[in-house]
């Protein structure tokens, strides 16, 4: 005789069939075939770069020099290259050779994030594309977009959190919105809910088991007590 089933069972069984089985429907696609979203627009390394880009070339190519990795001649070639670049990619190729690639002043290759128990921290100056694939499974992964360029005005982070937590920490005026589904999850938006009704958004959609998503602000400067002047 087949025994008995609860109501407790019931609840379990409805809520992994309107949100468990799904969301590992999506996550297994997301690990097969959302490896890289699709793309809108100029890929990164075609966007135009900025005078503030060219100096922090120009800075790395001046330690270079100085530290004998460049010769003089060679330094001359490159920092003439940096002020005749137009994009990212042109600039993030005269620094390819000198640092690693998470030291790099400028990273415009747009790759999505695919951490296998393995944290990934992405910070810095690079390029964020307007659909954007993160995948993390049992690790901690940090998105950093304070000094970065946003692709469009209206940002797609599709996310994979199982196991892990995902945090974003973005500039002033910007908007995050989370609909992402979570099962056994959490979403924790910290970021100031006021912004101008033309800041760029990030939306964060996808899936968390057993994970968490975290979007926050940096924290604003502290001040101290004003001094005393003295008479």
């Amino acid at each position: 005789m087949e025994a008995r089933r609860g109501p407790r069972y019931d609840r379990w069984n409805d809520r992994w069939s309107r949100q468990g089985a799904p969301a590992l429907r999506q996550f297994v696609a997301g690990m097969l075939n959302g490896v890289a979203a699709d793309r809108e627009g100029p890929a990164p390394h075609e966007l135009r770069a900025s005078d503030s880009d060219r100096e922090h070339v120009v800075a790395v190519l001046a330690e270079a020099v100085a530290d004998g990795r460049l010769t003089h001649a060679e330094h001359e070639e490159r920092v003439e290259a940096v002020y005749a670049a137009r994009t990212f990619g042109e600039l993030a190729s005269l620094t390819s050779d000198l640092l690693p690639e998470h030291l790099q002043p400028l990273r415009a290759d747009g790759r999505p994030v695919m951490a296998l128990f393995r944290s990934e921290h992405r910070e810095g100056r690079w390029v964020v594309p307007s659909s954007y694939s993160v995948t993390a499974v049992g690790t901690g992964v940090t998105l950093d977009l304070r000094d970065a360029l946003l692709q469009s005005n209206h940002i797609t982070v599709q996310a994979t959190v199982v196991g892990a937590t995902l945090t974003l920490i973005v500039p002033e005026g910007v908007r995050v919105d989370i609909p992402a589904s979570a099962v056994l999850g959490g979403k924790k938006n910290r970021v100031p809910a006021f912004a101008p009704p033309d800041a760029p958004v990030i939306e964060i959609t996808g899936v968390i088991m057993m994970g968490n998503v975290v979007a926050k602000a940096p924290k604003p400067p502290k001040r101290g007590w004003p001094r005393r002047r003295k008479p």
